[in-house]
């Protein structure tokens, strides 16, 4: 049978011949109903997600005896991102204890992986990592890995991974490959919810393995809010004392190193989230002064007494109080020291004002400091928070989300991030697109991500994962300086409905469409043939212990998940 493996447009697609008693352990997906055939055209097995910049295949064949005879080798030593990783992909690559090499093949015996800068052997990844990597397979029996930095070097051992496939009889194979790549956007993240619901330490592990098998590298780690403040702070313990659910659930300082630990080892940041000035309940049972009593009944009706729905007793940081600040330094100081990445998400969305509307100290506050709207009393509390975070030992760069730069406010713009996450399809605005307001951010100057689109916590029944494949992040405007502001994006999963017991389900895969979008060419959107290639990514994932959901009718191998041998 004649298969076409497709690139980017500009390379010729190679065409291969392969005969199909060799193809089906990969996975195979088929149609809701006979007179519906599926569309696009069908991946041969071995093939990568997200699709690689440049990608040429042959139908010649290679073996590989992955469990007795394939070694990992690199120019670098002593470099625990290597070692891990070739200890990771070491067990990643045995696809099945029955299989064996093909006795008529050449072996694959060995991957030499060549760096050219080893900074990252003792660094901690950042958003100006060079991801790119060259990889070749040719008939000899070592296959070719360089890259100018360890970052890219765990790309294209993911890469090298999913090359490796199995025939119907459990041969392993894998062909004559050549490859150029390098991701679209530096920024290219998921963000987890640890106040809602809390995720033990073994899930984040997995999430993190699960985001490197997508190349993602960016864990947004939303880590408290109302509900629950679940870091263990060494300079306020009380924190976590009072408003974690209870004393299990807590990251400890070794929980939060161990995260950051395996993050780096699969080329991922961690930037955290301490969103205030709202969300900020939970801090209010350690520091009740932290919070702004609100006033239900205007002076005679508070303070502390809430007003339904509009406001509750208190909550939102009280903005015009020093201890404020001196306790947002004091936190700030342990955050920057704790976190290596230069980035820190600072929230700032959704400050409802209601709240301080209702207090008659801050609005005798704002009289005796000439201001006329609330939002002047924001504007205070984004400059005080700037200022802070800017003459830190270690002074930060910052994310925001974008209320504050919609709502026209002085954010300044060097080493800002805003991150726009409103859209009609989130119910975060009721007519304004993601696109109106991105144009609009942009318009002003601001280097931006976008998560909008890609809120994978609403969940729909069939092939919602299209819709986030469907996404062109630069289509707000065709102006290409424009466009250049948008660093990447970040697929978010707020907790409310999702836990531990089903995070990773009700991700996977859908998160690698996301991934694909942020890493592969523009050009790529072929939604019905990228469907065969996720399929098979899908599969990988389950056989590497993500129960990542099926994309459609079909089965993988005969790996299923929980399915045990007799």
């Amino acid at each position: 049978m004649e298969m076409r493996i497709l690139g980017v447009p500009g390379l010729i697609p190679v065409t291969i011949l392969t005969i199909w008693s060799i193809s089906l352990s990969s996975g195979f997906i088929t149609w809701i109903a006979v007179r519906l055939p599926l569309e696009g055209e069908v991946a041969a097995p071995g093939a990568p997600w997200p699709l690689p910049q440049q990608w040429n295949t042959s139908s010649r064949q290679m073996t590989i005896d992955p469990a007795f005879n394939f070694v990992f080798a690199s120019n670098l030593t002593d470099c625990d991102v290597l070692d891990g990783a070739f200890e990771r992909y070491g067990r990643w690559i045995q696809l099945d204890s029955a299989a064996r090499p093909h006795d008529n093949l050449t072996r694959v015996e060995r991957i030499d992986v060549r760096v050219a800068n080893a900074a990252g052997c003792t660094a901690f990844p950042s958003i100006d990592n060079d991801e790119s990597y060259s990889l070749t397979i040719t008939g000899s029996s070592t296959a070719v890995l360089n890259s100018p930095t360890v970052w890219g070097a765990l790309r294209g051992l993911e890469t090298f991974s999913q090359l490796i496939y199995l025939s119907d009889d459990k041969k392993y194979l894998i062909n004559f490959t050549s490859i150029v790549d390098f991701p679209r956007f530096s920024y290219r993240g998921l963000m987890i919810d640890t106040a809602r619901h809390y995720y033990p330490l073994n899930t984040i592990i997995r999430i993190l393995d699960a985001m490197s098998w997508d190349k993602l590298n960016v864990l947004r780690w939303h880590i408290v809010d109302d509900q629950s403040f679940p870091y263990e702070s060494t300079t306020y313990p009380n924190l976590s004392f009072h408003g974690a659910y209870s004393a299990y659930h807590v990251y400890s300082q070794e929980n939060v190193t161990r995260v950051i630990a395996e993050a780096r080892l699969r080329g991922i940041r961690v930037i955290p989230e301490f969103d205030a000035p709202g969300h900020t309940w939970s801090w209010g049972k350690a520091f009740p002064v932290l919070l702004t009593p609100c006033w239900g009944n205007g002076t005679q009706g508070g303070p502390h007494v809430p007003n339904y729905p509009k406001h509750g007793p208190q909550e939102i940081l009280n903005p015009i109080l020093e201890s404020t600040y001196a306790f947002m330094e004091g936190l700030y100081e342990e955050i920057v020291q704790k976190f290596p990445d230069d980035y820190v998400h600072l929230g700032m969305e959704e400050v409802y004002y209601a709240c301080w509307e209702s207090n008659p100290n801050i609005s005798q506050w704002m009289a005796a400091n000439n201001l006329t709207h609330i939002k002047q009393v924001e504007a205070y509390y984004i400059m005080r928070l700037f200022n802070i975070t800017s003459r830190l030992q270690r002074p930060i760069k910052r994310i925001i989300w974008q209320e504050p730069v919609d709502n026209n406010l002085a954010v300044p713009k060097v080493d800002t991030l805003v991150e726009m996450w409103k859209d009609v399809t989130n119910g975060a605005s009721a007519n304004t697109t993601w696109q109106e307001y991105t144009l609009a951010t942009a318009q002003k100057g601001y280097n931006m991500i976008l998560s909008a689109p890609w809120y994978l916590n609403f969940i729909s029944y069939g092939q919602d994962w299209k819709n986030y494949y469907q996404v062109e992040p630069t289509n707000f405007t065709a102006n290409v300086t424009l466009q250049a502001l948008l660093k990447g994006g970040e697929a978010c999963v707020w907790s409310e409905y999702i836990d531990s017991s089903n995070f990773l389900s009700v991700v996977w895969p859908r998160a690698s469409a996301v991934a694909e979008r942020l890493w592969s060419s523009r050009a790529v959107t072929d939604v019905n043939t990228a469907q065969y290639r996720l399929d098979q990514q899908r599969c990988r994932m389950i056989r590497r212990g993500v129960p990542a959901k099926p994309i459609l009718n079909g089965y993988c191998g005969d790996y299923e998940w929980d399915v045990r041998p007799e």
